[in-house]
């Protein structure tokens, strides 16, 4: 029952937030902000003092240096009041990012309004907000880039030009420059935000199916540890139980109790030596248990979800007359990735479940098809992303969410992560040969995933 109770296990750790929030992840750290803001500084000091000291255009220079030298004070203020390492809490950095775009806005309202050029880094504050804020401080900073820029059309200073002239811009040449930076603000803001999000979403799912297998593999290594340990101490235990009969029916002379007895011990020295390598090394070496053909691990997978209201149907099929059936390592990324598509096949199945694997001496493949509705064309689409989910509760379950069945959009997702991991191709799709029903293709290059006798250290799970 690993897989389910894998699955089981995420469902609640999301649900308890002990996995990675995409949003806590995204938020920024003071000393990206503050770096980025020392660049502004810089850029803006060597605008200014070019404009006036190399073109010669007469500017408020004082007031320039003033709004410019604010801006590295609290860069300052905020080096020294805090450790660079911290993480701004999202309302925090807003904050911040207002202040730079006030900034920003009476430093072009002392040179010259929309009709400066470097308006355009109106665009910074709120694209960088985009990426890493809630779409809550987004939207606040970008109205806040909005007002700045209407008022910054009809009131402002006069543009630096050379002497004894003003350059005015025609009036619907400044519409045109506002409706162009509002246009271009919204759509910046909008566009990073969406690839931000798709970002973090894939940045959660992705933390979750390492958790998944992380957990996987610590579950197949106590199996490993539990099946070489049943195998190891059964000749030291079988001893200990037949020289422990004979003692109990007696008759023996001090000299044959007492070698009976150094027996006993003999074999529980070796019982706590045995222990003590395999709590050491899990199923390092354990041959037997760590490859299995290929009906055993269809068998493997299927196994966890033979108590579900469906009939599963395995067959195994070689493309060669001759061809001997391979065997696999126990891997957890196959079981569970498997696992994870035969459980939503057993969900949405009216009868029954079909599991077929075919092998030929280039690559091994399992189908996974069954006979419910299928996949609807608006889902069928983006199968294999994070968070895309159709699957509903199961009939009969309870309605907590520790034993709730209704998808949260990772299964499909996990288990293509896993198994492309090991090297497979997996194709989702609607089953093509008649019948109604959902179809999952998995093809692996052969010399990918069969045991190699000649390799045992790869019988542990390594790549």
């Amino acid at each position: 029952m690993a897989d389910r109770s894998s699955m089981n296990w995420l469902r609640r750790t999301f649900l308890s937030g002990g996995l990675p929030d995409a949003g806590d992840s995204a938020r920024i750290r003071l000393q990206t902000l503050v770096v980025l803001r020392w660049m502004a500084v810089a850029g803006q000091l060597v605008a200014v003092l070019t404009v006036n000291l190399v073109l010669g255009f007469p500017l408020p220079l004082g007031l320039c240096l003033a709004v410019i030298a604010a801006s590295a004070w609290l860069n300052v203020f905020l080096t020294l009041r805090y450790r660079s390492v911290m993480r701004l809490p999202d309302w925090q950095a807003a904050v911040y990012f207002a202040i730079d775009l006030m900034q920003l806005a009476v430093l072009l309202f002392l040179t010259g309004g929309l009709q400066n050029p470097f308006v355009l880094l109106f665009m910074a504050p709120v694209t960088i907000s985009a990426t890493t804020l809630s779409l809550r401080s987004t939207i606040a900073l970008l109205l806040l880039a909005l007002v700045y820029v209407t008022a910054l059309a009809t009131v402002h200073m006069p543009l630096p030009w050379v002497n004894g002239e003003t350059l005015e811009l025609p009036r619907l040449y400044i519409i045109g420059i506002w409706t162009s930076l509002t246009i271009g603000l919204a759509f910046m803001a909008a566009y990073a935000w969406r690839v931000a999000q798709e970002s973090r979403h894939m940045s959660a799912a992705l933390a979750a199916t390492q958790a998944v297998l992380s957990r996987a593999q610590r579950l197949s290594a106590l199996d490993g540890l539990a099946a070489a340990a049943a195998h190891e101490l059964g000749t030291p235990l079988g001893t200990i139980s037949l020289v422990s009969h004979e003692l109990e029916r007696g008759g023996q002379s001090d000299t044959e109790m007492k070698e009976d007895l150094r027996l006993i011990a003999s074999q529980a020295e070796r019982c706590r030596e045995i222990l003590s390598r395999l709590s050491r090394q899990p199923s390092a070496d354990d041959m037997i248990y760590s490859r299995l053909p290929l009906h055993a691990l269809l068998e493997e997978v299927v196994r966890p979800h033979s108590d579900m209201d469906v009939g599963f149907r395995l067959d195994v099929e070689s493309d060669e007359a001759d061809g001997e059936e391979p065997d696999l390592w126990r891997r957890p990324e196959v079981l569970y990735g498997l696992g994870n598509f035969v459980e939503n096949a057993a969900d949405f199945a009216e009868n029954e479940v079909a599991v077929t694997a075919r092998y030929s001496r280039e690559e091994i493949a399992v189908e996974i098809v069954d006979d419910g509705p299928g996949f609807g064309p608006d889902v069928l689409e983006r199968l294999g992303e994070p968070y895309v989910t159709t699957r509903p509760r199961r009939k009969g379950a309870p309605a907590d969410p520790e034993h709730s069945h209704q998808g949260m959009g990772l299964g499909f997702f996990i288990g293509k992560t896993l198994l492309e991991r090991t090297g497979a191709t997996v194709d989702i799709g609607n089953r093509e040969d008649g019948p109604r029903g959902a179809r999952v293709h998995v093809v692996w290059p052969r010399h990918l995933i069969e045991a190699d006798p000649a390799f045992p250290e790869r019988a542990a799970g390594g790549e």
